[in-house]
């Protein structure tokens, strides 16, 4: 899992019929501190992530499997929208 910022939507009129229904967004994976990692992904979402929101991801095989009866082809997925984050240095 990684965390990450909604920076925008992806619209698609004609998508695999499993997708259907799911929200595309642009996902910037961020460090802890905020910090952009790497280029923006494609994240699947049924959970109402919107613009500036951070969420977390999970991405790679396990993504696919958000309905259990119904494997996705999906690379990435919303799973949480972050309400807060704490981090203590020692």
């Amino acid at each position: 899992m990684r965390m990450g910022t909604v920076i925008g939507n992806v619209w698609a009129t004609r998508k695999e019929d499993g997708l259907t229904g799911l929200k595309l967004l642009f996902v910037q994976p961020i460090h802890p501190d905020g910090s952009s990692i790497h280029t923006p992904i494609i994240a699947a979402d049924r959970i109402g992530a919107g613009i500036g929101d951070q969420v977390i991801i999970t991405e790679g095989g396990s993504a696919r499997f958000i309905m259990p009866d119904n494997p996705l082809p999906i690379d990435a997925v919303v799973i949480g929208i972050v309400d807060s984050t704490e981090i203590v240095h020692t």
